[in-house]
């Protein structure tokens, strides 16, 4: 697949959650992303159901202007990054702001969030949210995470929830984060890796990609990227197997599976090779 074709098929499916008005059909354990289908119902209640799931609690959910969360993501970033007043936060892959609507409320008005996203829909959306919230202390940006609208040396965390995977240039991604930190700064990512390959089958597939599997990399790579582009203390967090139920019966799971005709066997191999895990990493101070 051509990045170009990645990038594409990314930034429509995202733009078409936003447009529907929609979140992932995927259960509350699930994986990221808005793949490529999406169900009916309560985009609130669902997308609440989701988000408890992989970690955010109820007085989080309750926190952030409606239409932020849109059950999008694997896991809670905010949860492990330890913000801190005044400090300068950047979400990679920000979506409607959910994750910097929490952050903006961790750092107070005398810290600041940028949110970059490369979906114009979504920034629209983001930036309502934000002006229903009220939030002084918010900015978006439109750009794409392997290059960065952000100073070198302006930021003192980065976060982000299953974006990074779906780069097809993870060591671009990981160099601008490095880039743009304070000496001293930090990294606290959620995101998806795979324990063992995945045929090539579906790595080659533009629907799986989207979906955000096809796009992730072994966990062992994932992490060397992180340390090749200059982090140091990279550690795992949490990690979490997702079950077999979401990789079988989630709508476009079963599309491809349809399409591709996988046996059962090739089913649970892909199943269980697919992990969400919490990473921090720190830039080194010189």
């Amino acid at each position: 697949m051509k990045d170009t074709e990645i990038k594409k098929a990314v930034r429509e499916n995202y733009a078409a959650v936003v447009k529907k008005g929609r979140s992932c059909c995927a259960p509350a354990s699930s994986c990221c992303g808005p793949a490529t289908s999406c169900c009916g119902g309560s985009t609130k209640s669902q997308a609440a159901l989701i988000s408890k799931g992989i970690g955010y609690s109820d007085e989080e959910l309750a926190a952030v202007p409606d239409g932020a969360n849109l059950g999008l993501g694997c896991g809670n970033p905010t949860a492990i990054a330890s913000l801190k007043k005044e400090e300068t936060v950047l979400d990679l892959g920000s979506g409607a702001g959910f994750d910097c609507f929490l952050a903006a409320n961790k750092v107070g008005a005398k810290g600041k969030v940028i949110g970059v996203d490369m979906t114009p829909e979504m920034l629209d959306q983001a930036r309502e949210n934000a002006r229903k919230g009220g939030y002084q202390n918010v900015e978006f940006r439109l750009g794409e995470i392997e290059n960065l609208p952000v100073a070198d040396n302006s930021v003192d965390i980065i976060i982000s929830n299953c974006v990074i995977n779906l780069s097809p240039d993870k060591p671009r991604v990981f160099a601008e984060a490095f880039r743009v930190l304070k000496p001293g700064g930090r990294i606290s990512v959620s995101d998806i890796v795979l324990l063992k390959d995945l045929p090539d089958f579906i790595r080659k597939s533009v629907s799986a990609y989207v979906g955000c599997i096809a796009g992730a990399q072994k966990k062992e790579e994932y992490l060397g990227i992180i340390k090749k582009a200059g982090f140091t203390k990279v550690k795992v967090m949490e990690e979490q197997v997702f079950p077999i139920d979401y990789i079988a019966n989630d709508p476009t799971t079963k599309a491809f599976i349809k399409k591709s005709k996988m046996t059962q066997k090739q089913i649970d191999d892909a199943a269980a090779s697919v992990v969400s895990i919490k990473v921090q990493a720190v830039k080194p101070e010189k």
